[in-house]
């Protein structure tokens, strides 16, 4: 866990007057899973683009294997696997061929690549299904397939890009029973998602990611510990939310507030000590509160409390 397989520092990166990376610096090593979590456009798709080496940065530096990466390199990109959020598959090609195929591409000797397609399809849980055509795969198939192709060739870096978006509950725990396996066996692993149970489940460290800055970067603990002592508060209601959570980013003890779901969600101080004070100040507001939940802190109420508004916004 000392020795890091990535190594990326005051990484830069706008378009036009949009900066989508704004100085992110990280480290992963060997045997551990690294987290982005953030919001879609929050800046993890361009991150994993310039750690990849498809996008040059417009400043800061990137390292893989101890070697510098950039959009030339060879060795430091040899070693890394990447899975796209988009499927980087041939639907008329079963799975075993779509893996032959790319096993030539990363220059796996023939007699090797037999073998290691055969112990990739098992990996994947796809070993049954391998001489069927790609294109009358699941969705949440063909992502496992993709996760295989970056799997092919042993990289140091496997990178996912929200690789369970749009699967079945099935084949989520597929894949993360896959990553979890992966990293226990000393992979480093780079894991972008918006979703936080994922990044619980999965990640050592995990960095919050928001408009292109890296909020911060901890253990599950350790991030939840920046919340403190903190409740996260749901109210659920009708009316006019925005006021009610203006309204209660006013009390003393309210941390953040802000509009998610058809309800106001809050970072409270002892939160059950001032719950008549909330519902009297959002219905002074004009909001009609029909249900009310606390919560302890978790990865969402610190992603709320670094940067005032909901990790699904």
């Amino acid at each position: 866990m000392n020795v890091p397989v990535l190594v990326c520092t005051d990484l830069h990166k706008r378009y036009g007057d949009v900066v989508a990376v704004d100085g992110i610096s990280f480290r992963i090593a060997a045997g551990e899973t690294y987290g982005l979590l953030g919001p879609n456009g929050a800046g993890k798709t361009t991150t994993i683009s310039i750690v990849c080496g498809l996008l040059e940065p417009d400043g800061g530096a990137v390292e893989v294997a101890g070697e510098p990466l950039t959009t030339r390199s060879v060795a430091a990109k040899s070693a890394i696997g990447y899975v796209p959020q988009d499927l980087a598959i041939y639907p008329d090609l079963t799975a075993a061929e779509n893996l032959r195929f790319f096993a030539r591409l990363y220059g796996i000797p023939s007699g090797k690549a037999k073998e290691r397609v055969a112990e990739v399809l098992d990996l994947v849980g796809l070993a049954e299904r391998g001489d069927d055509q790609a294109k009358t795969y699941s969705g949440g198939m063909k992502r496992r397939l993709n996760i295989g192709i970056g799997l092919l060739h042993r990289p140091h870096l496997l990178v996912l890009d929200e690789p369970t978006v749009g699967v079945d509950p099935q084949s989520r725990n597929a894949i993360l029973e896959s990553v979890e396996r992966l990293a226990a066996e000393g992979m480093a692993v780079l894991y972008t998602t918006h979703y936080m149970e994922e990044a619980e489940r999965l990640c050592d460290r995990i960095g919050i990611v928001d408009l292109g800055e890296l909020k911060a970067e901890g253990t599950r603990a350790e991030l939840v510990a920046l919340v403190g002592q903190h409740d996260r508060v749901q109210l659920q209601g009708t009316g006019d939310l925005e006021a009610g959570a203006l309204a209660c980013a006013g009390l003393d003890a309210v941390r953040a507030a802000s509009v998610s779901d058809g309800g106001i969600e809050l970072i409270v101080d002892h939160a059950r000590s001032i719950l008549v004070e909330l519902l009297q100040t959002t219905a002074a507001a004009g909001v009609d509160v029909d249900a009310v939940e606390v919560d302890e802190p978790d990865l969402e109420a610190v992603f709320l409390h670094l940067t005032g508004k909901a990790l699904r916004d």
